[in-house]
């Protein structure tokens, strides 16, 4: 099982650089950085869309652009994965996004791991022009269209949201056919559509719900679909930091697991880590 560290990267926070050579140096295996365009102030949906949630932190409206801060990142470490966790793929131009996933792969040496959601915060889905209720149609062909543009030096889509005649599109991932595409999401039958169509696994966060049970069912379909469960991979967000939780998660099989870090600076981050490496 891989283990890593997951942070809103912010202007307030330890830089991107700096966290990730730091994480490289104790012997974490990977970094994830989530993404938020922005926060309307209205503040009208609650945090994560769950009634009764407490204050927003401000973490979600002060983040770096994921992709940039990963860029950045690849070019400072040489063997840590860089991740988005996650990626609000329905917010993103499909063209533009096609291209940021294999440009880092290639400028990281393919050590890119794709963390894909819907959202939940609906004013920042209409200010991008979304409907909240075609979030998940609109994720699902943007993937799609992705994995067209990645796979053919020619490409061209065809769907309800999005068509592009044949084109041309550079660069192509490093790792074929693409990087792993992990889905960050509530396993409902839809998203668990989703997961068994067009990616290669499922990063829920801990303690949602009851992931093994729900890992099951997804196996399940998995496999009534036709695809390889050898080629599953999954994990989790914010496991415990406990030997615990590591040793469950291990033992079920996961692939990753991300411990969470506060969006602070060094004097707070780098104590953690250290603390947080004594379990690797």
């Amino acid at each position: 099982m891989e283990i890593g560290v997951m942070m809103f990267p912010t202007d307030k926070a330890i830089q991107p650089i700096p966290l990730a050579v730091e994480a490289e140096n104790r012997g974490f295996e990977s970094i994830w950085f989530p993404e938020h365009s922005h926060i309307p102030s209205s503040r009208v949906t609650p945090w994560g869309g769950r009634k009764g949630a407490p204050p927003l932190p401000e973490e979600y409206w002060r983040s770096h652009d994921q992709f940039v801060a990963l860029a950045a990142v690849a070019g400072a470490t040489s063997s840590i994965k860089l991740a988005t966790g996650i990626t609000l793929v329905a917010q993103r131009d499909p063209l533009w996004l096609a291209k940021e996933v294999a440009s880092l792969d290639m400028i990281s040496g393919g050590r890119f791991i794709f963390g894909i959601g819907y959202g939940w915060n609906k004013e920042e889905m209409a200010n991008h022009g979304l409907a909240y209720t075609e979030r998940r149609a609109v994720t699902r062909e943007v993937m799609l269209a992705c994995q067209a543009i990645w796979a053919s030096e020619e490409f061209s889509f065809s769907g309800e949201h999005f068509s592009y005649e044949p084109g041309w599109s550079w660069p192509k991932p490093t790792q074929q056919p693409h990087p792993p595409i992990l889905m960050g999401a509530a396993p409902g039958p839809k998203t668990i559509g989703d997961i068994v169509e067009f990616c290669d696994g499922w990063m829920p966060i801990h303690g949602r719900y009851d992931v093994f049970d729900q890992l099951d069912v997804i196996k399940k379909e998995w496999e009534a679909a036709g695809r390889d469960l050898d080629q599953f991979k999954w994990g989790v967000f914010a496991i415990p930091p406990t030997e615990q939780a590591i040793t469950e998660y291990a033992e079920a099989g996961a692939d990753y697991a991300a411990f969470a870090l506060p969006s602070e600076g060094p004097d707070t981050i780098l104590p953690k880590l250290d603390e947080l490496a004594k379990l690797l």
